[in-house]
């Protein structure tokens, strides 16, 4: 499958926005967008105003880039989302949400997105009781997910005990036994992304 393998910085300072990429580094003076918030490249500032179609492809990359996805993965979750009764992008970035890697980043056992795919994929993580070793589950309301017992010794999960991890009012953490549980499905409000899905829309109905 294909990976993104360049420098993740790249990826916030072309969007221009934070994308939390690299976790508490970004909330640092060492994060790219606070060093050189300026296009990556040999010619980093654009005097040209963009055009419609820039403006939202930006923001579709953006958003696809936050959550660590390809084109064709994207793509899909757009579709799934417009099936769906309400507002398209809406339900769309409430999809998103509900991956299991996002989840287990909202419940603070991760830094970043990416280190919580690769915590998933290398299967920590059980849900109702069963391992699930795929980042794009998805998660339903009742949901509970909680790291493996044989993992919870891990010092990454040691230390979230001892923290106090804020999460989503669609979210409940239970920091002494390492398991969250899903609420109620995620709304626009919950979502803390700077996101114009509305652009999204307009450019994949074209």
């Amino acid at each position: 499958m294909a990976k993104y393998t360049e420098a993740d910085c790249r990826l916030c300072r072309r969007e221009g926005a934070k994308l939390f990429l690299k976790g508490e580094r970004c909330l640092t003076k060492k994060c790219a967008m606070e060093r050189r918030p300026v296009n990556p490249g040999v010619h980093p500032v654009s005097r040209k105003k963009p055009s419609e179609y820039q403006t939202q492809l930006r923001e579709k990359q953006k958003v696809k880039r936050a959550y660590g996805l390809l084109e064709k993965q994207f793509r899909g979750y757009y579709e799934e989302a417009e099936r769906m009764k309400g507002i398209t992008g809406e339900n769309m970035l409430s999809l998103l949400e509900r991956r299991l890697d996002n989840v287990v980043y909202r419940l603070g056992l991760g830094s970043s997105r990416a280190q919580c795919r690769q915590l998933v994929n290398h299967g920590h993580f059980c849900v109702n009781g069963k391992a699930v070793n795929i980042p794009s589950f998805e998660v339903k309301v009742g949901d509970v997910i909680s790291v493996k017992e044989n993992k919870q010794k891990k010092g990454s999960f040691a230390s979230v005990r001892e923290s106090k991890v804020v999460v989503p009012k669609w979210l409940e953490f239970d920091s002494a036994n390492l398991t969250g549980k899903v609420k109620n499905l995620p709304t626009r409000e919950d979502i803390d992304l700077n996101i114009e899905e509305h652009l999204i829309v307009e450019l994949y109905s074209k």
